[in-house]
Order: C-alpha cells, then structure tokens, then sequence
C-alpha cells in the first residue's frame, strides 16, 4: 500500500514541481500613456469651463504637488493653494478656449509615472477685452494613483516674446 501512494505522490510532485509560474503580464504602455492624455484633455476641458471639482479630480489630493506659474514668483506647493489660484483665476477670465498641439508624454517602465509637454493657445475674455496667448508652454510629472492618474507636478511658461505685465 506505502508502495502505490508513493507511486501516486512522487509524479504527482514532479508535476506540480515541473509547473512554471504563469509570468506577469508586462504593463501596456500604450493603453496608460492614452489615460493620460486623456487627462490632459480633462485639465483643458477643466479649464474652459471653470470646473473646480473637476480640476481637483485631475490633481493629486497631496500637500506637497506643485504648480509653477508664469512669473518667477508662482510656486504653488499643495492642493489648497493651487485651487484657490485657479479660483482667482476663474473670477477673473470668461470665454476660455484651450487648443493644445505638440503634445509629448513619455512612460516609465512600470506604467505608474509619466512626464509630459504640450504647447496651448489660450485664448479669453479678461476685462472685457478678448484675450489671446500663443506658445505657452505646459509641462509636469502625473502618478498613477489608486483612483486613477493625477498631476502631482506642473509648469507653465511664457515665449520671451510675449510681453505680460502685472
């Protein structure tokens, strides 16, 4: 009897043994790097219609992401300054309209950081005068969070050739 339960367990372990696990999937570069423009396409759509939640759900929630406007003094660092920034920014314009070209967005190995850069014309109603910037430039660092991908660093740039004054 010891003989035949040998006989079944040794095959059964050199079976079981044999089996090479089932190897992990490589991450899909293509399918991420495609959420995250769409992302970008939120944080325009975003601003053209002056959504604030809709904003704060393309940002991470943390107190330590950064947006670095246009004058050397723009460092905001954390959710809450950056909201109400765009808040003031929101009060003070109407009528935006966002295009974006040149758009470049690369992945890192494991599909959880990204970087991107894209150039945007803004144009809008400030002051009730029409309103139209060429050129800026739009880059930063977005993390695939638990809930989906979020900016956790951005900067916006001016052309030299632009002339905005205070």
């Amino acid at each position: 009897m010891k003989t035949k339960i040998v006989l079944f367990i040794l095959p059964f372990l050199l079976i079981v043994g044999c089996n090479r696990p089932t190897a992990v999937a490589p991450p899909d570069t293509a399918a991420e790097t495609v959420k995250v423009e769409n992302l970008l396409e939120k944080y325009v759509i975003a601003s053209e219609n002056q959504d604030c939640a809709m904003m704060e759900s393309i940002w991470s929630p943390e107190e330590d992401i950064m947006l670095i406007g246009t004058d050397s003094k723009d460092r905001l660092v954390g959710w809450k300054v950056i909201k109400r920034a765009y808040l003031n920014q929101f009060s003070l314009v109407t009528d935006t309209y966002i295009s974006v070209s040149d758009q470049y967005i690369r992945m890192n190995a494991d599909c959880n950081t990204a970087w991107f850069s894209q150039v945007m014309k803004y144009n809008f109603i400030f002051e009730g005068a029409a309103q139209s910037f060429e050129g800026l430039r739009f880059t930063g660092v977005v993390t695939k969070k638990a809930d989906g991908w979020k900016i956790v660093q951005a900067h916006l740039s001016v052309p030299a050739n632009l002339n905005i004054s205070k």
